[in-house]
């Protein structure tokens, strides 16, 4: 059988002399140009991306297991994306990201793709452009952190960030006390060990079927994740001869389980970006509406924060995603193929029962009875807008208040410590110009901080509006993603304080309570904001980006263009 590297060591002129004489420069042995399969090891690895620093290791790993199988491996970068110190956010990357390991992969001599991903938007990048290419390909995560350590008690990265701020500004705990519990939240290699996006992302790949089971919720610094990426190694060589492709694993059926089993853990509200963009690049239609219609209704199984109270140390200890998978096996389809070359039914028919009910509820007596995250519609967002039923407060589900507007993310961090701010918990905070276009990226800044002075008061939780995305980490009752966003002239655009919105989470819908002729009015008045970059990869971001509702990918992206390259290089 003849793979594609052939196309570049399998040559016996000059093109195959140059390509296989300047590998040799490596001490790579002549019988590893033999026309055995090349497997690409995508590795996100960056000491810029703490999440992925230990990501250099696990490649080790995935190697032997190549070696194992009788393939090559030959380890590439590509930009690294840390959500913890990439400004101004690295979903403003994300898509750039997705071009590098498109061509990468496409333009090199490789017949299979290992993607080593962990922070947040290494994982849709890389599936992202490895979709577009569509070779055999398989995931493995680099794993969540340990559990933090502060005080007696469990922390959990990103969700205590929230917690101990709000404590801190209103005098609840000292600088001193702030500065000591940053050690003990990020203490060992490895993501966000709540369920922030990163592990939901991690949960994505796996439901999805694009990882060996059990992949997701194995700790970075555990022996066992190390056993995975050897696995992974020897399987995506038998993926190689077997010819299994991205597009066999990810049909539609594939995106239905995985959307189901991102309300059942509680997964972030970026999955629905991310998933969206990952099944544009694939080409299964998905919509924003569908994420409703599949996912609402899923109960919630998983009590991990910021859902819940355990972490992704005790997820595993309990079972991990198959015990997931194995509750919700009723309203899964099982029958979907997974990269192991088996289905998920077959697959389940090994897994083993839950190790503990406290941390995964079956799904008879679940946590929440319905979790999944609920598309809002209305004049406000013409074309959706999100939220997590599962983090926020079910007293704020059904809620009018009046608007306080904040017209950019200078102006909330101007005022919004303001004493003399007119606002109270009744109100409803709304945050302009953080979507794709207007910040460009947009950031994680949906879940805004409550005023200070409010959080004196004791109040934890607001209604809160804008068209950005919030952590998977952070909890509240946050109306995020809407769409159209107001730097392209969304309604939002047009809000005023003393506005009165209308939020009711159970009829799904979002509205501002201002007639479309006071609307129209205000509308000839608006002015478009000069966008904030005019060169460079952002000035064609903000050109060619999608609303959220979307995906947010680049609109010359979308689709794919296959593993073809028709001219040699020299």
């Amino acid at each position: 059988m003849s793979y594609r590297s052939a196309e570049w060591f399998g040559k016996k002129d000059k093109m195959g002399f140059i390509y296989r004489s300047w590998m040799k420069n490596q001490g790579i042995p002549e019988d590893m140009f033999d026309g055995r399969p090349v497997i690409g090891i995508c590795n996100t690895w960056s000491e810029l991306t703490p999440c992925n620093a230990h990501l250099r290791d696990i490649a080790e790993w995935v190697k032997r297991g190549v070696y194992e199988a009788g393939g090559f491996p030959l380890e590439f970068p590509i930009m690294s994306l840390g959500e913890t110190l990439l400004k101004p956010t690295a979903m403003l990357f994300r898509n750039l990201a997705s071009m590098d390991a498109e061509e990468s992969i496409r333009g090199n001599p490789l017949d299979g793709i290992v993607l080593l991903t962990g922070c947040d938007k290494t994982t849709p990048s890389t599936m992202m452009g490895a979709a577009s290419v569509d070779l055999p390909t398989l995931v493995v995560p680099g794993g969540p952190m340990l559990n933090g350590k502060y005080q007696g008690r469990d922390i959990g990265s990103g969700t205590a960030v929230w917690q101990l701020t709000d404590e801190l500004k209103t005098g609840k705990i000292s600088y001193d006390e702030y500065a000591h519990a940053e050690s003990c939240m990020s203490r060992s290699p490895g993501h966000c060990m709540t369920m922030g996006t990163a592990s939901t992302m991690a949960c994505m790949a796996e439901s999805l079927g694009m990882t060996l089971p059990g992949a997701a919720a194995i700790p970075a610094t555990d022996s066992r994740r190390k056993v995975l990426a050897q696995l992974s190694g020897r399987r995506i060589v038998q993926m190689v001869k077997e010819d299994l492709k991205m597009s066999t694993v990810l049909t539609r059926k594939a995106f239905e389980n995985a959307i189901k089993v991102n309300a059942a853990i509680g997964g972030s509200s970026n999955f629905i970006i991310h998933l969206t963009a990952i099944a544009g690049r694939i080409g299964v239609a998905l919509n924003l509406q569908d994420f409703d219609n599949v996912g609402s209704k899923v109960p919630l199984l998983l009590n991990l924060m910021p859902s819940g109270r355990f972490l992704m140390e005790d997820f595993y200890y309990a079972g991990g995603l198959p015990i997931i998978l194995k509750e919700l096996q009723s309203i899964l389809h099982l029958d979907t193929l997974t990269v192991n070359g088996k289905t998920h039914r077959e697959n389940l028919e090994r897994c083993h029962d839950c190790y503990n009910k406290d941390v995964i509820a079956d799904y008879d007596t679940p946590i929440i009875k319905e979790a999944g995250i609920v598309v809002l519609k209305g004049n406000l967002a013409l074309n959706g807008a999100v939220l997590k039923p599962s983090a926020a407060t079910p007293a704020l589900m059904k809620h009018t208040g009046r608007a306080v507007v904040f017209e950019n993310i200078e102006d909330y961090h101007h005022r919004v410590d303001d004493p003399d701010l007119d606002i109270d918990e009744t109100c409803v905070m709304v945050l302009k110009s953080v979507g794709p276009v207007g910040y460009p990226g947009m950031p994680e800044v949906g879940n805004m901080v409550l005023p200070k002075k409010l959080l004196d008061k004791g109040i934890t939780d607001m209604v809160r509006i804008s068209d950005g995305r919030m952590s998977g980490t952070a909890y509240g009752t946050v109306v995020l993603h809407v769409s159209p966003e107001s730097a392209i002239g969304g309604n939002l655009a047009l809000v005023e304080n003393g506005d009165l919105i209308e939020l009711n989470v159970k009829e799904k819908r979002i509205h501002l309570h201002v007639s479309d002729e006071e609307l129209a009015q205000r509308r000839q008045h608006w002015k478009q904001p000069v966008p904030t970059a005019d060169r460079g990869y952002a000035n064609l971001y903000i050109k060619h980006v999608q609303q959220a509702d979307k995906g947010a990918d680049l609109d010359f992206l979308v689709g794919k263009s296959g593993a073809r390259v028709l001219r040699d290089s020299h």
